[in-house]
């Protein structure tokens, strides 16, 4: 089984220029994917390589400097946004069975203008570079969350309502800048992977990956390696949603590998987490009573204390 791709230009379009039967072709599309694989590459969704690449590009630069010069923007060390930040090699632990993932990240959580940025140097572009994507990626999401809606015959505004916050310190939506540094075979452990077996926690993740790594478990729970696709973002279902959805569309399992034996290549990616208002009380849509109601927020912080670990 493949990760379907799909043509967003109708969701791409100003409302206005899309017709009710572009919309609702591209709303099947993507609720055949969201419900029988739970990813789906997007193409044609308005966001350039270009863009894509220059953050990457930053965030490179900030990640290879030594350790003391990251230090000061460590995660939580913001108080206002305690998930904003940067996250260390093997702080995270993402299945708790395995040892810690051989990763770090910068997260962007919060565009209040308190927030402290990297600026020194050849990171004086860093700020404005990861804040303007940051946006991009809310717009784009929004816009998908609105296609899902129309897919499932719902109002088109029903979750917009709920993402009304993003960037604010009462949204826990995410940009992940991550880094999977070169693999040293001499200091690694039984078991270690890059990032270990996991589901997202909030509504979508929007993915842009540099190189393959990414394995995506099926419904017959083999593990399928996602391509790497120029042009293509990736994007999947995460947990509220499938609650959310009384498991109509699915939020599924996937991870990292390390790369083969003597590659000595590093690899990055950005992922853009986007999460329900935190006061957001995420009920089954149809009634039922499957999943007990729980805020956005209050879901968040407990999937984040599974997975970081106190050095």
């Amino acid at each position: 089984m493949d990760i379907p791709v799909v043509d967003f230009s109708a969701g791409s379009l100003n409302e206005k220029h899309a017709t009710d039967d572009q919309l609702q072709k591209l709303g099947n599309e993507l609720k055949t994917a969201f419900s029988e694989v739970g990813f789906v590459f997007l193409k044609n969704f308005g966001i350039t390589e270009e863009e894509v690449q220059r953050v990457l590009d930053i965030s490179k630069t900030f990640f290879l400097q030594p350790d003391e010069l990251k230090r000061p923007f460590c995660r939580e060390t913001f108080s206002m946004s305690p998930n904003h930040g940067w996250v260390s090699l093997q702080t995270e632990r993402l299945n708790p069975r395995r040892p810690r993932d051989l990763k770090e990240a910068f997260n962007i959580s919060s565009l209040h203008p308190d927030i402290k940025w990297p600026s020194s140097g050849s990171l004086q572009d860093f700020h404005e570079i990861q804040s303007s994507f940051f946006l991009r990626c809310k717009e784009l999401s929004l816009r998908v969350l609105r296609v899902i809606a129309v897919a499932l015959d719902l109002d088109p505004d029903v979750f917009l309502s709920t993402h009304s916050l993003i960037g604010t310190n009462k949204n826990g939506t995410t940009l992940r800048s991550l880094f999977y540094p070169p693999v040293n075979p001499e200091t690694l452990k039984e078991d270690q992977l890059r990032c270990g077996e996991h589901s997202d926690y909030g509504s979508i993740t929007l993915l842009f990956q540099d190189s393959e790594g990414l394995q995506v478990r099926t419904r017959s729970g083999e593990f399928i390696t996602a391509p790497v696709i120029p042009g293509a973002v990736l994007i999947n279902i995460a947990d509220l949603l499938q609650r959310w959805t009384n498991d109509k569309l699915i939020s599924v399992i996937h991870r990292v590998l390390l790369p083969s034996v003597g590659d000595p290549s590093s690899r990055q990616s950005l992922a853009f987490f986007v999460q329900p208002d935190d006061e957001a009380l995420i009920t089954c849509l149809d009634g039922s009573n499957n999943y007990p109601p729980i805020k956005s927020g209050d879901y968040l912080i407990q999937r984040l204390k599974q997975g970081y670990l106190k050095l």
